[in-house]
Formats: C-alpha cells, sequence, structure tokens
C-alpha cells in the first residue's frame, strides 16, 4: 500500500479547482490518488495523475475557463499533444540546446519562486490589528460622494434648450413630468429618475457637470454626450458607505498578506550577496549619472 501523501501547494490549488467536475475524467481529478497513479502509458512511458492535474489547473487559469467535460476533453487533448511533442524532442537531443537548457532552467526558477512566495503567505498571520489598521485606510480611500439625479435625454440640441427653459420657468417642480413626456431611454417612465450613482461609472461630461450642481440645481445649459443631449437635476448628495469590515476583511486579509509576502522578499533581496558584473550590468549614482 502506497504511502499517504501530503498535498503540495501546487497540487492543493489543483484539487480546489477540480473538486465536483463532471465528465469523463471528473472521478480521476476529484480523488486525491497516491503517487503511483497515471493517467496514461504514452509510447511506453507513464505520466503521472498529479502531473497532468497541474497542467489542467494551468489551463484552467489560463484561458480562465469554467470546470465543464468539454473543457476536459480539450486539456486532455492538449496534455497529449504536449506529451508527444516533449517526445520528440528527446529524441531530438534538444533538451542539450543551449537556448533550451536556459528556458528549462528559468522555468524551474520559476515554479520554484511560485511556490517559495506561496509557502511564505501560508505561513504569514495577519492579526486583528493590522486588520484594523487597514480598514481604517480603505474608509479614508473609499470617502466619495454619491448623487441622486434625473435627467431628460433627447437626441436635439435645440429641443435640449427649449426644455432646459421649461424647466427654468417652472424652477425644476415639473421636471419629472417633462422627462416622462420628452426623454428618451429606459428612464423615461421614472421621470429621468436616475437613483443614487458615483460620478465615476457617468460618462465624463454627465459627471463634470454633474460635480458643479448643488442640491436643487440644475443644467441650464443641455450637456452633450454621445448618448445625446441632457438636462440634468440634482436632487441630493451624500457621502458613499464604506463596506463593513465584515465585508471587506476577505480583501483586506489578502492585501496585508500580500503586503508582508513583499516585506519578506525584500529581506531576502537585502540580505542577498550580489556580485555584478559592472562590464554588463551599469549601476547609477544616487544623482542619477552613471558610474
Amino acid at each position: 500500500m502506497s504511502a499517504k501523501r501530503t498535498p503540495s501547494v501546487l497540487s492543493h490549488v489543483l484539487l480546489a479547482a477540480t473538486l465536483g467536475a463532471g465528465g469523463f475524467m471528473a472521478t480521476a481529478l476529484a480523488q486525491d490518488g497516491d503517487a503511483d497513479t497515471n493517467i496514461a502509458t504514452i509510447n511506453g512511458e507513464a505520466y503521472s495523475l498529479d502531473l497532468f492535474r497541474i497542467f489542467y489547473a494551468q489551463r484552467m487559469q489560463q484561458t480562465n475557463a469554467q470546470n465543464s467535460p468539454e473543457f476536459q476533453e480539450r486539456a486532455f487533448n492538449e496534455f497529449l499533444n504536449l506529451v508527444v511533442a516533449s517526445q520528440a524532442a528527446e529524441k531530438r537531443k534538444l533538451a542539450n540546446d543551449d537556448q533550451v537548457k536556459l528556458a528549462l532552467e528559468l522555468q524551474r526558477m520559476t515554479v520554484l519562486s511560485t511556490a517559495e512566495l506561496q509557502a511564505i503567505a501560508e505561513e504569514t498571520e495577519v492579526t486583528d490589528k493590522e486588520l484594523e489598521e487597514a480598514y481604517e485606510t480603505l474608509k479614508e480611500q473609499s470617502k466619495r460622494t454619491e448623487y441622486k439625479a434625473r435627467h431628460i435625454l433627447v437626441d436635439d440640441e435645440e429641443k435640449a434648450k427649449e426644455i432646459a427653459k421649461k424647466v427654468k420657468k417652472s424652477k425644476a417642480k415639473d421636471f419629472e413630468k417633462l422627462a416622462k413626456e420628452n426623454s428618451l431611454g429606459p428612464t423615461a417612465d421614472k421621470g429621468g429618475d436616475l437613483g443614487w450613482f458615483d460620478a465615476r461609472t457617468m460618462v465624463k461630461p454627465f459627471a463634470e457637470a454633474v460635480g458643479t450642481l448643488e442640491p436643487g440645481q440644475w443644467t441650464e445649459e443641455p450637456i452633450q454626450t454621445q448618448f445625446g443631449w441632457h438636462v440634468i437635476l440634482l436632487e441630493e448628495t451624500r457621502d458613499a458607505a464604506p463596506p463593513s469590515l465584515e465585508e471587506a476583511k476577505p480583501a483586506l486579509e489578502g492585501a496585508v498578506r500580500r503586503q508582508k509576502v513583499a516585506q519578506v522578499l525584500n529581506e531576502l533581496r537585502a540580505n542577498a550577496t550580489v556580485d555584478l558584473n559592472e562590464d554588463v550590468v551599469k549601476l547609477k549614482e544616487e544623482d542619477g549619472e552613471e558610474e
């Protein structure tokens, strides 16, 4: 009986991505198995299920695909192509080519680097104090104004100007009625009501116009956007509420953990002994001039 294996970082990620899969190889993908489980023997050479699992997870990530029987079949065919082409390369002894050696070494370094950073992240603890500090920063960065407005949209500038005159005459008291009678688009039935919005979600001319108004004011000159001509009435403003700590916690934990991993990486660099070939790498003085 094979010894029970502790899943590596990569295989753990892969299993999480493939559990519950459906299709012709779903059971194999979802099972942990042991180190001796193969997915296929190709031209006399055995290839492990774990190797295919890693390939499958990478293809899902690279293509942003959803797990499905169709994707499983496509990935398996791609894996077969990879195997037979690499076997052919071995026969040509391409692994001895200098450029291939460099590419393989770079790939090895990339995999090891990723595994190390993931291992550091798993070992990194995020304290309640760090979360609270990150949340305070988030609240400060989240400060923004939200607007509640109505608009009347038409496709003709002269018509927009006539509507603006009517709005001015009634001091916007009949704005809703004018919108229902004249406005284009889905807000017409609601009297041009746009509800609450962040100006950043609006096209630039509209957002800039709203930003110049005080509640109760309207644009006396129509505003042109790619949608047509707008007469805008600003009804209210409010400070946007930041997400609660509980809502923001998963994202904050990830952000703090990434910052701490970056700190560890910076320490590794600072403590590394680096002897540069100054015939190849030209350093710069602090004033920006080359040595």
